[in-house]
């Protein structure tokens, strides 16, 4: 069965193109020109990625992702015509899994689009080490791909899943940035170092009881974080 894919960019040129590409690698692919189709969209197909531009009509693309990500941990391209790091950091707040600015290589959003559809399957379906982790009133289900926090389920996105799955496996060890974006995006990934304090952050808002005072996830200044499991 073909992966479905939302495009959602008001520059039908735009979205058109990237259909085209995405089509030609026997992706299905649904467009929507502004942010009130792209929710209908996402209700009646139920893609399995969304590519989103910020800037939309009616609805932006911001909303948009935050509406996908409460319901499902698909992976969430955004697109934007700016580069501000403000931009950037915001939209992977809300759970985007990666951010493209405009202009861009069609191609290279197809070699994305691949990348994130293989991590997310592999993060998934692959079972390393344990099925089930559990540290004190946290438990995360790696085969269901499920978090549960004082006996509630948590939604994190695909991204959070897997920068916590990666601190659940290596308890009680200072990783680096580096490490942690290396292992989660990759290191031919062209995404920024600051994604991985993005995602920490939203992590510890999910699981924390009081974030600026983090059981779990413990920053190690000058170096990078590290995972408390006793």
């Amino acid at each position: 069965m073909k992966e479905k894919i939302l495009v959602v960019d008001d520059e039908k040129e735009i979205a058109e193109l990237v259909r085209d590409y995405l089509e030609a690698e026997d992706y299905e692919v649904i467009l929507a020109f502004d942010g009130q189709e792209a929710i209908e969209s996402w209700k009646k197909h139920k893609p399995d990625m969304a590519i989103l531009d910020i800037m939309l009509p009616k609805i932006d693309g911001m909303e948009v992702c935050r509406y996908i990500r409460e319901e499902s941990n698909i992976p969430i391209l955004m697109l934007s015509a700016k580069k501000s790091e403000e931009d950037k950091v915001q939209g992977l707040g809300l759970g985007a899994d990666d951010y493209i600015t405009k202009p861009f290589s069609p191609k290279e959003m197809v070699a994305r689009v691949k990348a994130h559809f293989r991590r997310y399957y592999q993060m998934v379906h692959n079972v390393d080490k344990k099925d089930r982790i559990i540290f004190k009133d946290l438990v995360i289900d790696i085969s269901s791909h499920s978090v549960k926090v004082r006996g509630e389920e948590v939604l994190l996105s695909a991204k959070e899943f897997e920068v916590l799955k990666f601190f659940a496996m290596n308890p009680n060890k200072v990783l680096t940035r580096d490490e942690i974006f290396d292992h989660v995006w990759g290191y031919q990934s062209y995404g920024d170092i600051n994604t991985v304090a993005v995602h920490v952050r939203k992590l510890r808002e999910k699981l924390e009881e009081d974030p600026s005072n983090p059981v779990y996830i413990q920053t190690i200044w000058g170096v990078g974080y590290k995972f408390v499991g006793e």
